[in-house]
């Protein structure tokens, strides 16, 4: 016998999805009205969506965005892997294994603008001893793929407490070496997961803002910085499209990232 819902909880759950999802859908509604100013509903268009393909600043800063996710994300999935399963591996000692989780979470939970101050200075003192590290494109790869780390970890490490070493240990027994563990039992077993921390990552330099506009060159504009220098200047349906296709593409790897956790 099902218990009988409290409707003061349905109506609060229901009010948190409103005020979390209706924004985002106002925005999708406004990028096809043909109206360029006011909220008067005209007509159905998608002239918004083909004049971004016309506009050269908004091609250039989508190029930045995808360069910056992909590169950052490459990076970040090689280097949180590893970490995953250096931690999950390694006989650590009891102490040394806490102090490694609280420095993998530490990442997930301090503030974007803390990481961002942070990074500016480290930039700062790396620029005195040489110009590579001028703001710009190379600068916010390495930034996201600071925090990126993290994530990817993560996610790989909850596949790995999932795996267990059950066959690890049997490969063992069965006189497999190092590179072959990992190449033929470790990696299969671990690709979901580490596709799911990719795109998770991914996802994460999509949207990024913070991170971004304090590590970023004149010529190294992205997406969600560009957003915010229009809406500065006046929010035009343009930007509503822009701002949802961004959303879309977001949601869709999220969905794909969740689904490969799953496996």
């Amino acid at each position: 016998m099902t218990r009988p819902r409290n409707p003061v909880l349905l109506a609060v759950s229901f009010f948190t999805i409103a005020m979390l999802y209706l924004p985002l859908f106002g925005v999708a509604v406004f990028s096809v009205n043909s109206a360029k100013y006011g909220w008067v509903w005209k007509e159905f268009t998608l002239s918004w969506y083909t004049g971004l393909l016309a506009n050269s600043y908004i091609l250039d800063a989508a190029w930045n965005t995808l360069a910056l996710a992909l590169v950052s994300t490459l990076i970040s999935t090689v280097i949180g892997t590893l970490l995953a399963i250096g931690i999950s591996r390694f006989p650590w000692r009891r102490r040394t294994e806490s102090l490694l989780d609280l420095l993998l979470n530490f990442p997930v939970v301090i503030p974007d603008i803390v990481m961002a101050g942070s990074l500016v200075v480290v930039f700062s003192l790396l620029r005195a001893l040489s110009g590579l590290f001028e703001a710009g494109l190379a600068t916010m790869i390495i930034g996201h793929a600071t925090f990126q780390i993290a994530f990817v970890a993560l996610v790989v490490r909850s596949r790995l407490v999932a795996i267990g070493t059950d066959i690890e240990e049997a490969a063992r027994d069965l006189f497999a070496d190092n590179w072959y563990l990992m190449r033929r039992v470790m990696l299969p077993l671990l690709l979901p997961g580490i596709l799911a921390g990719a795109m998770l990552a991914f996802t994460l330099s999509l949207d990024d803002f913070v991170i971004s506009f304090f590590t970023s060159g004149p010529d190294s504009q992205t997406l969600p910085l560009y957003i915010y220098s229009a809406v500065r200047r006046g929010v035009t349906p343009q930007i509503h499209a822009l701002s949802t296709l961004v959303v879309l593409i977001t949601v869709i790897l999220v969905v794909l990232a969740e689904r490969l956790s799953r496996k």
